[in-house]
Order: structure tokens, then sequence, then C-alpha cells
């Protein structure tokens, strides 16, 4: 009987990590899945073979078995083959797995049921049964960076994910952190399984103007002293465009202002929107002319009276 080395088979060290094993293996199932291959027999049998490596390294019994066998392989060929009985007196005190999560003996190669199943008799009550478990995909996570216009506009992403196109529609209002599912568009099942879905994390990435907070923006916007004396009106930044202001007489600097409906749409519920607080910065005038410091100077004198 020919010995499989799982480790090869996989892609894995010997001492690969749990972890390791298990992106390798999604990898590879990815790439072999016979709803990807269709009518190929040489990817259907690829398929199977890191199915059997994987249910056997994923498991950490079946793995610490698999590797006191691999050490002794060639010493059990030599004498002519495998003694089941003498490894199971060896090992008396050790649990064996015999059921394998509902997959039938045609999944698995006669090293494996030798190994795993026949060596050490007895019935699953799956074995020489054509039912195999339908396991649905894995999950697969991922994230995505948007700006702060597209969440507050909308948006269409089209990206590539593990050889899949994906067009995505992001609502109005999305919020960073929000996480979109995408069902069936995670790894593909076995034995006829649905995929699994796909977890996509929005990110808004930080704006140089706006502060988002809920629904709400804020931004700080320069003002002249004069205007912010005398009052008048200015022109305001917003997602939505540029808008005009009244700025009362006798403004104080930090100031704020709320514009009602400026603010982001609520995610769901478009039409509701959040507002717009404008904070005022008041700027120093610079480069004084002789004439306006002399004017100044007037107004400080008339202060102090």
């Amino acid at each position: 009987m020919e010995y499989k080395d799982y480790y090869k088979i996989l892609g894995v060290s010997k001492n690969a990590t749990q972890d390791e094993i298990k992106k390798a293996y999604r990898k590879l199932a990815v790439k072999y899945h016979p709803d990807k291959n269709p009518g190929n027999k040489e990817a259907e049998a690829k398929f199977k073979e890191i199915n059997e490596a994987n249910e056997v390294l994923s498991d950490p019994v079946k793995r610490k078995q698999y590797d006191e066998l691999g050490a002794n392989w060639q010493q059990y060929q030599r004498a002519g083959g495998f003694d089941w009985n003498r490894y199971r007196q060896d090992h008396t005190n050790e649990t064996f797995f015999t059921d394998f999560g509902g997959f039938s003996s045609g999944d698995f190669s006669d090293f494996f049921e030798a190994f795993f199943g026949r060596g050490f008799g007895g019935s699953t009550g799956h074995r020489g049964s054509s039912h195999r478990r339908v396991v649905k995909g894995e999950d697969i996570h991922a994230e995505l960076n948007i700006t702060l216009e597209e969440a507050y506009n909308g948006t269409e992403k089209l990206f590539e994910l593990n050889g899949q196109r994906i067009k995505l529609k992001i609502k109005k209002g999305i919020k960073d952190g929000q996480i979109l599912k995408l069902a069936g568009k995670g790894y593909p099942g076995l034995n006829g399984g649905p995929n699994g879905d796909l977890l996509l994390t929005i990110h808004i990435q930080k704006h140089p103007d706006f502060e988002r907070i809920d629904d709400d923006l804020y931004v700080t916007v320069p003002l002249d002293i004069y205007t912010a004396v005398l009052g008048g009106k200015i022109e305001v930044k917003t997602l939505k465009g540029k808008v005009k202001i009244n700025i009362p007489p006798e403004t104080p600097n930090g100031k704020t202002l709320r514009l009602a409906g400026l603010g982001m749409p609520r995610y769901g519920h478009e039409s509701i929107k959040g507002d717009l607080y404008v904070k005022i910065e008041l700027q120093t005038p610079r480069n004084l002319s002789s004439e306006e410091i002399k004017l100044f100077r007037k107004l400080s004198e008339l202060r102090k009276n």
C-alpha cells in the first residue's frame, strides 16, 4: 500500500501550525473544487486527496497518530505490512476516531481507510453507505476602504476575490466598521453544500475637512473678524455642495452653527439625514496698513470709554 504524505499534498511543512494548514487547505479547495472544474476527473481526484489530508492534519488526534505511523512506515513495510493489532495494543490509552464526520468510504483512499477505518474494526454507520454529509463552505472575511463622499452618495464597487468578480452596491449612509454579508460568496461547500458567505467590513477613510459622529457632520470654518463683528454671509462647503449661510453680528470665536439636514443620510432610511455643525474659527488680520492700525487703535480707545 502506498504511503500518502499529507503534508506534501497540502504543501505545508511537518511543523505547520493549524492556521497554516487551514489556509493551505482553503486555497487548494477553491482551486480544485468540482464546481470550478466540471467534468475534470483529475481535479476531482485532487479535491478528494486534499480533503483527506485536511481531515487528518486538522484533527490533533488523527495528526498525532499519522505522524507516529509515518515515522515507522518503512519498518512496517519491510516487515511485510502494518501490524494493526500490535499497533492497537501499544496504544490502548489513546482515543481513535473512525467517524469521518459523515464522509463515505468512497471519499478516502485505501491508505486512510486502512489506518483510520478497517484497521480498528467496527462500523460507524456511515461506512459502505452512499450518504455524504452536506457541508456549508466557510465564510470569507475581507475589508474594503471607501471615501466619506462615497458613503454619503452611495457607490458601486467592482473587485475580484478568490477568482470571483464581485459587484457590490453600497447604500447611502453606511458607517465605518459596518459589516456587509454577501451570501454565497465565501468558500465552496462540500458534497454539494452551499458556499459560505463573504463578510465585508467597510472602512471609511479620514476626511481632511469633515468629522463624522453617527449621522452628523462637523466642520471648522475660518471667519474674518469684520464679518464676525458686523455679520454677513459666508460660503460653506458641504458634501452636498457649497451653501451660503448667515453669520449673526458679534459672532464669537468657537460658536457652532447648526445646518439641519446637511449631515449624512441614515443607512437604510436615506430620506432621514443628520445635521452639519459649523464651528467658527476667527482669523486675526495680518499685514495691516498704517491706516488700519490707526483705526484699530481708535476702536480700542472707544472701547475703554
